[in-house]
């Protein structure tokens, strides 16, 4: 069967999805109906806002539905009767109703190299654990948490020892579309065979909740780092003063020259008049930062309205 005459269905919502479903519409394998997630109250003023999957979909001149529940989209599927579906980065589980229709089942778009790091935030997991390899997966899905037979995998080399979740996402994505195009040039007709996963070797990530973002200073400035770049956008990493809560938008860690150590968390005026955080282990210098109901300042502009944050402790 000829790529362009399967019927896809196309199942994401964030951008990532949305850079995927891009270049599948840009290739023989167009989907014919694009699921996502109902538009939502973002930012500060609540605007409620289409998803990036959403606004492809338009651009493309594709159907959308936005359903509250997959599982309410039955009938649809039934009727429409797809050759195929994608997922990629979609916030629900898919019941084994809806798994059942497409003629050659669900795949999906996995960033990481499974069995590893299956869940919600693999990319996010790999910048935290400092991982200087990771990769995409594509899956065909079963009733479980990305733990369906591999049809293929490839990996990325991350280089950049900086890189942050939105970098990372992009290589991702494009990485998936290519395989992903290949895939579905191959699984119809069985010209590859998909290979179970070696559970006993899997690894989990879970949601990120707004808790997960306060910096412990008792950990080595190295980890907080990772910690920030890896929580950003979401959840964000923060840090309390005098009550106050203060976001940690970009750092690096700083070893001082006469290795002298103070109280862990005190605030100190480091080499370019940055902000120097003392941590368990070497120093956090924070480059940018905001505080609660601010606009993001640069630390030496911070210094000049908190004059006395030198000197303090954080929480």
């Amino acid at each position: 069967m000829l790529n362009n005459m399967l019927k896809i269905v196309f199942v994401g919502t964030p951008e990532f999805g949305a850079i995927i479903l891009d270049k599948l519409s840009e290739s023989e394998c167009k989907p014919v109906l694009v699921v996502t997630s109902p538009d939502k109250p973002v930012g500060r003023k609540q605007i409620v806002t289409p998803s990036p999957v959403k606004i492809v979909a338009k651009k493309h001149g594709i159907e959308l539905i936005q359903p509250e529940r997959i599982s309410d989209i039955e009938k649809e599927l039934k009727t429409l009767n797809p050759d195929l579906a994608i997922v990629a980065a979609y916030s629900q589980i898919i019941p084994k109703n809806i798994l059942d229709i497409p003629k050659f089942g669900f795949i999906n778009v996995h960033p990481s190299l499974l069995p590893k790091y299956r869940g919600p935030s693999p990319i996010q997991y790999a910048i935290l654990n400092g991982d200087r390899e990771t990769g995409v997966t594509i899956m065909l899905m079963d009733e479980k948490v990305d733990s369906g037979d591999i049809i293929s995998a490839s990996k990325i080399i991350i280089k950049n020892e900086k890189i942050t979740v939105d970098e990372l996402s992009r290589q991702a994505a494009d990485l998936g579309a290519k395989l992903l195009i290949e895939a579905i040039s191959k699984w119809p007709s069985k010209e590859i065979k998909a290979i179970p996963q070696d559970h006993e070797k899997s690894t989990y990530t879970k949601i990120l909740k707004t808790e997960d973002g306060l910096i412990d200073w008792r950990e080595p400035a190295e980890t907080i780092e990772r910690k920030i770049r890896a929580f950003s956008p979401w959840p964000g990493t923060y840090t309390f003063w005098q009550d106050k809560k203060i976001k940690i938008l970009k750092a690096r860690a700083y070893q001082s020259p006469d290795n002298k150590k103070y109280e862990t968390g005190k605030v100190l005026v480091v080499p370019q008049n940055e902000i120097g955080v003392q941590t368990e282990k070497d120093f956090l210098v924070i480059e940018q930062l905001q505080m609660e109901g601010k606009k993001e300042l640069k630390a030496e502009e911070f210094l000049r309205g908190y004059q006395n944050f030198v000197g303090s402790i954080l929480k």
